[in-house]
């Protein structure tokens, strides 16, 4: 493994860029998706695909860079520095969406969204709605890039949380050789 610690940066950087332009593409859904209900959920189908495709790419690594085997803890702190690689670059694209597009979209969005919920309202839902309301009024007081910072630390902490499974299913210890039988 020590010859291959060299390669773990270059080629999380590398599946994380590919990983991070997946997000970017699938967070232009996101906005959309809320006057387009299909491409809500899209966007949600394609994050249920952001692990599998860490599979692949940590089970590349494994395969094509560590001859084959790889232990765990190789495999979580490549899946991990991946995401954040991954969490970077998307951050980039949320700074800019945030700071320069949105003007409030998202929040205006979500906020009528709540005011038609409200005149439907069920009895006892009263304090929920109020909850959802402070928390849309502490949202609006976010800077861009408290926001993206918010985005990329969330990304971050689920991706590492993601990494241990992944690298469950990923390590393979090398193969033992046996003398003399059992």
């Amino acid at each position: 493994m020590t010859e291959n610690r060299g390669y773990l940066q270059r080629y999380a950087m590398l599946f994380g860029t590919y990983l991070g332009g997946f997000w970017i593409l699938k967070f232009i859904l996101f906005p959309l998706g809320l006057t387009v209900p299909f491409l809500l959920f899209l966007f949600g189908g394609l994050t249920l695909c952001v692990p599998f495709m860490a599979y692949y790419y940590v089970r590349m690594y494994r395969n094509h860079v560590c001859g084959g085997t790889i232990s765990f803890l190789h495999a979580w702190i490549f899946t991990v520095f991946m995401y954040m690689f991954a969490a970077l670059l998307t951050a980039v694209a949320h700074y800019i969406y945030f700071r320069f597009i949105d003007q409030g979209f998202v929040l205006d969005t979500y906020e009528s969204l709540l005011n038609n919920f409200e005149a439907n309202i069920l009895p006892g839902m009263d304090v929920y709605i109020d909850q959802l309301k402070d928390a849309l009024s502490v949202m609006r007081s976010l800077s861009p890039i408290e926001i993206t910072m918010q985005l990329m630390s969330q990304n971050v902490f689920y991706g590492s949380l993601l990494a241990i499974p992944t690298a469950l299913f990923v390590m393979k210890r090398p193969p033992v050789d046996h003398i003399g039988g059992r």
